[in-house]
This record gives structure tokens, sequence and C-alpha cells, in this order.
């Protein structure tokens, strides 16, 4: 959507836009900083990404495991999609799991690496699946 003369485009028009052409968008880093529950409503988001800094103790109990719940059923009502980030081990996976959360990332899956090695990894994920 291009601004004409005498018009301004807001970013929410292009995030609408970006969206209507297929693009994906996540609130990223959800409950810390500039994230808020309005950008849940006005935005045109796929998915919320929780901090890692509520998954990193997640598996203790307490606060951290009650924000990651409410985070995931009230994405969940929204029709959103759930990224944990920060999952280290198997423990934390498995409750991500459990409280529904629709995908994770972190060193439990794999190291950081170049884009170029991602399809290599990915092909020796599907392999080793394969073989019992």
């Amino acid at each position: 959507m291009m601004a004409g003369p005498g018009r301004s485009t807001s970013a929410v028009e292009v995030l609408h836009e970006l969206r209507r052409v297929g693009v994906r968008l996540s609130v990223d880093d959800f409950g810390t900083g500039y994230s808020s529950l309005s950008y849940l409503k006005r935005l045109p988001i796929h998915e919320v990404k929780i901090d890692r800094s509520f998954v990193k103790d997640l598996t203790r109990g307490g606060l951290d495991a009650a924000i990651v719940q409410s985070i995931v059923a009230l994405s969940s009502n929204l029709g959103l999609e759930v990224v944990a980030e920060g999952c280290e081990n198997e423990e934390t996976l498995s409750a991500l799991t459990t409280m529904g959360c629709d995908l994770v990332q972190g060193w439990h899956l794999a190291a950081a690496m170049p884009a170029i090695e991602v399809s290599l990894w990915v092909e020796r994920q599907r392999t080793a699946r394969l073989v019992p």
C-alpha cells in the first residue's frame, strides 16, 4: 500500500498489507519491554513468541509456569500460534508440549548455525527419524 500525496500510511496498515500478501507476523519477546496485550487485538499477527526469561525456569513451577500457561491459553483462544524461546532441555520441552505450546526454539533442538547449514541439518533430522 503506497501513500499518495497528502496520505500517510500507518505502520498498522503496512502490517495488514504484509499479512494480505502472505507474510507471517509475530510479536517477539511477548510479555517484556514494549509488548502489550493491546497488540494482540490491534495487529494482524499470526503468532506470539514467549520470551526465554519466562521459559528458562518453567519447570521450577511458580510464576513462570503460570505466566507461560496463561500466554499459551490466551493465544490459543485468540487463534494465534505460540512459540517458546529458550527451550534448553527435554524437561522444558515436555512441559511446553503438555501446556499446548505449538513450537519451540532453543539449544535443546539445535545450536545456532549459519543459514547455509540449515537444509543439511533438516535432512539429517528427517533421516534420523526414518531409521529405527
